[in-house]
């Protein structure tokens, strides 16, 4: 067996062939060959050689579709929704195409018209034959993770449920880059975030605010959180919250007025006739005269601050709720013992505001699910001490 090789000579810069007979030199450079050609191929394919979650594309055929042709993200939106096999490749990755979704996939250069790559949303697709969309896998969330111990009542491959104690932010913000409840479900669920919008996070559908503690539910990949945000959306929850308010309300009732940002200071929600509608339930557990009782509110909508703006609009603001909570002033009790115990109320240092149970179908299989949290140490001390 011989070999044929050719090294350049760099002198006269022609080539001169050299004959190698030599068995183990043979299989040397065969091996380098073959090694240089891996080399090659990897460099061109990167990690994705070996990875399964390269991006998926979509081919639709414009004539396929009996649609209207509407601006390209409404007509791609309406077209997934009525393709079967579009939608089943989509729900096997644990996507979801909403028109923001498309929208963004459009303007970020990830959709084709007729093989050529379109950054606007509003393109008409009329006189257009095929539309290829590619959907990437999942890029890394800016927020880092970090272990922060969760108190988890239920999890899966879909969804998490906590028990958020307060003080903790559930978003990153400029005053909170960090420590909170994202931070922590980043570090907790790791590679089991299968991607929200494109970006590797966990699917927030509702919050509670730093300082009110309770039961939250978060979505882990795109179906559910699309699945979960309709389920909020159309109200078809149960959601409770434990309050303790000053005063004492009627036994119970039911409020319903609109919730808009307050004209006079911006950083505070109101009623207000512009606004949303806003409709809270509520019904008194607990009655701790002359100070204050302990209420159950049934939210049937969710607008920003909604319990704390409505009852302070009836005048039983929630104790501990430096923005809207409205406290009975000292000169209401003459008992020098009253005096004193409303003062430890007051210094009560957050909102005394519980999300004491939630109950939903499940956004994937459809079982009913119920959750419930006691109230939390500080908010049961407060409650010993109106008792006594």
């Amino acid at each position: 067996m011989s070999l044929l090789y050719f090294f350049p000579n760099p002198q006269n810069r022609k080539i001169n062939p050299i004959i190698i007979k030599s068995p183990k030199i043979i299989a040397i450079i065969f091996i380098a060959l073959i090694l240089e050609t891996t080399k090659e191929v990897f460099s061109v394919f990167g990690s994705n050689i070996l990875d399964m979650t390269v991006p998926i594309k979509i081919l639709l055929v414009v004539k396929d579709f009996n649609l209207p042709f509407e601006r390209l993200d409404t007509w791609v939106t309406e077209a997934i929704k009525v393709s079967d096999s579009t939608k089943q490749l989509i729900n096997e990755n644990n996507f979801s195409i909403s028109r923001s979704r498309v929208k963004n996939l459009i303007e970020n250069k990830q959709l084709k018209v007729d093989g050529k790559t379109v950054n606007n949303p509003s393109l008409k697709i009329q006189n257009c034959e095929i539309v290829e969309i590619k959907l990437s896998k999942p890029s890394e969330a800016i927020p880092l993770p970090e272990n922060i111990k969760l108190d988890i009542l239920y999890e899966d491959e879909f969804i998490i449920v906590i028990n958020k104690n307060s003080g903790m932010v559930v978003h990153p913000a400029p005053g909170n880059p960090n420590g909170t409840l994202v931070n922590a479900l980043l570090y907790h669920c790791g590679e089991n975030l299968k991607g929200i919008g494109g970006v590797k996070r966990p699917g927030v559908v509702h919050r509670l605010d730093k300082n009110t503690s309770g039961v939250m539910v978060i979505a882990k990949t795109e179906l559910a959180h699309s699945n979960l945000c309709k389920i909020f959306f159309n109200h078809d929850l149960d959601r409770r919250y434990n309050a303790v308010v000053w005063g004492q309300p009627i036994n119970k009732g039911i409020i319903e007025k609109p919730i808009g940002r307050s004209q006079t200071n911006r950083k505070k929600m109101a009623v207000v006739e512009k606004g949303k509608m806003a409709i809270t339930k509520w019904k008194v557990l607990d009655v701790f005269t002359p100070f204050a009782s302990l209420i159950e509110c049934k939210l049937e909508t969710g607008r920003t601050h909604q319990i704390r703006v409505h009852m302070s609009y009836l005048g039983h603001g929630i104790i501990g709720d430096d923005l809207y909570g409205k406290s009975i002033t000292q000169k209401n009790f003459k008992n020098s013992c009253f005096k004193e115990k409303n003062k430890l109320i007051k210094s009560f240092s957050r909102q005394a505001l519980h999300a004491s149970k939630l109950c939903f179908h499940h956004p994937i299989n459809n079982k009913y699910l119920e959750f419930s949290s006691q109230l939390p140490k500080d908010i049961s001390i407060l409650i010993d001490v109106l008792k006594v």
